[in-house]
């Protein structure tokens, strides 16, 4: 059974490795024994297990040091994570990866028990968004060190798509050197005989999961975003909360389907538990969550409420601008296109609340207005704050080319 674990291993590590580096790998040492990568169903978390996998074997994918194991794999039916680990390590295995591991049973007890057994043995996992590492009884908080990964910037997907590298900028040296910092991106591109803005829209179309690649028509592309959706509730979650019904999952997907038509908005628990005929506050409050967890929706709240917004958050958006063209059937309003965009770019590294006199909050510092090239600066004057515009090529002042915040990672 090793024997064919190992094949299998081997056969995966050369179909799925590539030689472009995420942003998570690049800054992302994973130097702890026990590392958990969490995040949403297709943005590259398998291609990120295999790349560091054969970087601990300096290159070699045919090394026996280290070990791939799909956690749903049929052969896994026969056997345990434990019991492989075991014969690995027993062997000279150095690092074993366990993808999608939420969907395997009493993973948490297993993985446990392997972190304290076998002392010199790297591990790493990949899971749903949605998994509880601190869920039962055999609680790995105090184990694994835990990583949440998330799907391409506008950077990377140039990087991607067109071959060119820019380097990533802090939020601050976006505010203070945006103009330089767009022209010198506008002239590499120039070179190339090609626009950021025509990019950027393609970005918001399709450019957020890595497999955009593999489709030649959006429509093939979509219908994987929402297959993925369907296998995200229907699978994981399942997984994750086994007392989820087949009726649960109705109404969670039809809870997305309110949402994307309707967000961003304010939660009114009574119209939607109406719209939605779900029973009560409490259940559609968990459904959220649920869809939270699993990087399906963007709830914000006011900086000024830490704690009530968590209970209750003020506007609701879904969780990238390539989920809006996917689960609606017109053209997303633009207000909300922008302002998703926006909100996906930051969430990564900082800390996003509504703003009392604009959009939003960035780290409790910088208070940004998302809107297009004729917005004008009423809304900031009282809070000295910046306008973040779309269809402009370039800003000066606190006038901010929306597509540059595709540059915080």
């Amino acid at each position: 059974m090793f024997a064919e674990l190992r094949e299998l291993s081997r056969s995966f590590i050369k179909i799925k490795f590539e030689q472009y580096l995420r942003y998570f790998i690049q800054v992302t040492p994973l130097k702890h024994r026990f590392a958990m990568i969490l995040g949403e169903r297709g943005i590259g978390k398998t291609t990120t297990l295999i790349q560091y996998l054969v970087d601990v074997a300096e290159g070699d994918m045919l090394s026996d040091k280290i070990l791939y194991i799909q956690a749903d794999h049929f052969l896994m039916t026969n056997t345990s994570l434990y019991e492989v680990s075991q014969e690995f390590y027993q062997l000279g295995g150095q690092c074993i990866a366990f993808d999608e591991i939420h969907k395997y049973p009493n993973w948490a007890q297993e993985l446990k028990s392997i972190f304290d057994t076998f002392p010199n043995l790297r591990i790493l996992a990949s899971g749903s968004s949605a998994l509880e590492i601190r869920k039962g009884s055999h609680d790995l908080a105090r184990r694994a060190v835990v990583y949440r990964m998330y799907g391409l910037s506008l950077r990377e997907f140039i990087a991607l798509k067109y071959g060119i590298s820019f380097s990533a900028h802090t939020f601050i040296e976006i505010l203070e050197n945006h103009t330089a910092l767009a022209f010198s991106v506008i002239e590499q591109l120039d070179e190339q005989k090609l626009k950021i803005l025509k990019i950027f829209k393609e970005y918001l179309e399709y450019g957020y999961y890595p497999y955009f690649k593999e489709f030649e028509s959006l429509e093939e592309f979509r219908m994987t975003v929402e297959q993925n959706l369907h296998t995200t509730l229907e699978a994981d979650l399942v997984a994750i909360y086994p007392h989820l019904t087949g009726s649960s999952i109705r109404k969670i997907k039809q809870l997305v389907g309110y949402l994307a038509h309707a967000v961003p908005f304010t939660p009114n628990w009574q119209v939607i538990k109406k719209t939605t005929e779900i029973g009560d506050d409490r259940t559609i409050k968990t459904y959220f969550k649920y869809l939270e967890d699993a990087s399906i929706m963007n709830s914000v709240g006011s900086s000024s409420q830490k704690l009530k917004k968590i209970e209750d958050p003020e506007k609701i958006f879904l969780a990238n601008p390539n989920q809006l063209y996917t689960f609606t059937v017109l053209q997303p309003n633009i207000g909300n296109l922008r302002e998703t965009f926006f909100l996906s770019a930051c969430r990564p590294g900082y800390d996003v609340d509504l703003a009392k006199d604009a959009d939003f909050m960035i780290d409790g510092m910088w208070t940004i207005e998302v809107g297009g090239k004729n917005k004008d600066a009423k809304q900031i004057k009282k809070n000295a704050g910046y306008l973040a515009l779309d269809d402009i090529e370039h800003g000066s002042g606190k006038r901010i080319p929306l597509w540059l915040f595709g540059f915080l990672y």
